[in-house]
């Protein structure tokens, strides 16, 4: 059944929203200075959770291709973002994060020959302006080792993005098993790093439990599944201009949950980012191409479309989670 683009926009955009929830969840129910705990909470049970779902596990070259998007989606992306977030002061890690439309743009001109526009690189530098009046605060010194790391958390999502949009996913395999192998390999990467760094994990009462819930299933299972299935569907750059909904989205959760005020120019960094944000989803379609699937890269060639199939439809093995 397909479905038509402003649906697939909507629903890939409801994983950046979920994921601006993550702040406010952290700081009211979790433990705290537990970052690495939490990034393997999210990570791995949602991971194993798709994987019993979906019932298929990689084969041969996407054993690594499935680590390799796992370790730059989730694996690496979660410790750098924590470490960024802790060692940063206000919201610039946020600020660094919302480039990530300018990266993915030149990553996608090297590796899928997508040549940005110029409307494309403006678009995400009013992004990234419009996020930094919304969430940077007055700060001291910035520190070096923090904004290292923000800077490779964006690198890795964004490379990440383009090279799941690369490699497409083999046949016959759907959005939900290639983004469970990728919260699997990603929790797998992160558990020793937790607990080496942070030791046994902690003591968690009710509100901690119901916190690590929602952080598994809505914020991590769902919305990356969403956002994979999103990859597949738009472009590169389309699905990393929905970013920015992200540090919007806890702007407004502070704002109407935590009691946090909101200025009249941060108002106006909103609206400028939530309008680039849109302007992010118009331009041409993506022109349809053959997806690759395992037969492809086996140099198999594609059956021809059948009778009365809608010219530029994707078939089962459509690109999946392209992040």
């Amino acid at each position: 059944m397909a479905t038509s683009r402003p649906a697939v926009i909507t629903l890939t955009a409801l994983a950046p929203v979920s994921w601006g929830t993550t702040y406010a969840v952290t700081t009211e129910f979790l433990p705290a200075d537990r970052p690495l705990f939490t990034g393997l909470v999210r990570a791995l049970p949602a991971g194993l959770l798709l994987l019993a779902l979906a019932r298929v596990l990689p084969r041969g070259a996407w054993w690594w291709k499935a680590a390799v998007l796992g370790a730059l989606n989730i694996g690496a992306f979660f410790p750098l973002l924590f470490l960024s977030a802790y060692r940063l002061p206000g919201g610039m890690a946020a600020v660094v994060g919302s480039a990530g439309p300018l990266f993915v743009a030149g990553l996608a001109a090297l590796l899928l020959g997508q040549r940005p526009t110029r409307r494309t690189l403006l678009t995400g530098a009013v992004a990234a302006f419009g996020v930094s009046l919304v969430v940077l605060r007055a700060a001291g010194a910035l520190d070096a080792l923090g904004l290292l790391a923000a800077l490779a958390a964006t690198v890795s999502m964004s490379a990440g993005t383009v090279l799941t949009q690369r490699w497409g996913r083999p046949e016959g395999v759907g959005p939900l098993a290639l983004t469970g192998w990728q919260l699997t390999a990603g929790g797998l990467l992160i558990a020793p790093l937790a607990f080496l760094v942070e030791g046994a994990p902690p003591a968690l009462d009710g509100r901690a439990v119901g916190g690590y819930l929602y952080l598994a299933v809505a914020n991590t299972a769902i919305a990356y599944w969403l956002w994979f299935r999103g990859i597949g569907r738009l472009t590169a750059t389309q699905v990393t201009f929905l970013g920015p909904l992200s540090p919007l989205t806890a702007a407004v959760v502070g704002w109407a949950a935590l009691g946090q005020s909101l200025t009249p120019l941060q108002l106006a960094g909103m609206a400028l980012a939530f309008g680039a944000t849109v302007a992010g989803q118009i331009g041409p379609r993506r022109k349809a191409v053959a997806p690759r699937t395992l037969a492809s890269e086996r140099g198999v060639r594609p059956s021809p479309p059948q009778r009365g199939s809608r010219p530029g439809a994707y078939v089962s093995a459509a690109p999946g989670p392209r992040r």
